[in-house]
């Protein structure tokens, strides 16, 4: 019954939308790859590559559209495929990645869980990073202080804990930025419809 139970709650996830799917899709400026840790958006960076981890029961797919469009103006980005679409369960994913690609600089980051995943592991390897950007996230943990630190989430996000988010700012870098998207709400970083308990956006998810 447990196993039941386990599987059934798993397998209940948030679907990635078709958009989501065409930014998969290689073009003129991003070469979209598969691996088995997930997806490389090969963009126009060299040097600057972002690992991304996905919010939890969210098809990682989902995301594609932003990362697409971030390779597109200068990071090239790491899709990361997480155990049973969970970060918590693949927080050190980012350790194979960065051994086994070679750039100048990298980044962790996610959405929702996968953000505070993201900053678990910033928390934990701040010597082999430049920086954690987090889309409505927080830290748990303190980060080093030579992190570059973003944080962005949308005005009408009613899915993220404003008490824990400022309860995170304790365990800030020194060189930390918070981005308020008006409009935003908590779904539109990806791209797999409305979400439980979220306001409406009043702007596109395009735009956010």
């Amino acid at each position: 019954m447990t196993a039941t139970v386990f599987f059934v709650y798993f397998l209940n996830y948030y679907h990635a939308e078709e958009t989501a799917f065409n930014a998969l899709k290689s073009d003129d400026s991003v070469t979209v790859t598969q691996t088995e840790s997930g997806w490389i958006f090969d963009g126009k960076s060299v040097d600057d590559l972002l690992i991304f981890y996905a919010g939890a029961k969210v098809e990682e797919e989902a995301y594609a559209p932003l990362l697409h469009r971030l390779a597109d103006n200068g990071t090239d980005v790491y899709l990361v495929k997480m155990p049973f679409r969970f970060a918590i369960f693949g927080i050190n994913k980012a350790d194979n990645i960065i051994e086994n690609t070679d750039y100048k600089n990298y980044c962790v980051g996610g959405h929702s869980l996968g953000g505070a995943m993201a900053a678990v592991y910033a928390s934990n390897n701040g010597d082999k990073l430049r920086g954690v950007i987090l889309f409505a996230a927080y830290p748990t943990k303190k980060l080093n202080s030579n992190l570059t630190e973003i944080t962005l989430y949308g005005s009408n996000d009613t899915v993220l804990n404003m008490d824990k988010l400022a309860e995170g700012r304790q365990f800030q870098t020194d060189n930390a930025t918070e981005f308020v998207i008006e409009g935003g709400n908590h779904a539109q970083f990806g791209n797999y419809g409305e979400q439980s308990g979220d306001l409406k956006a009043e702007i596109s998810a395009e735009e956010q």
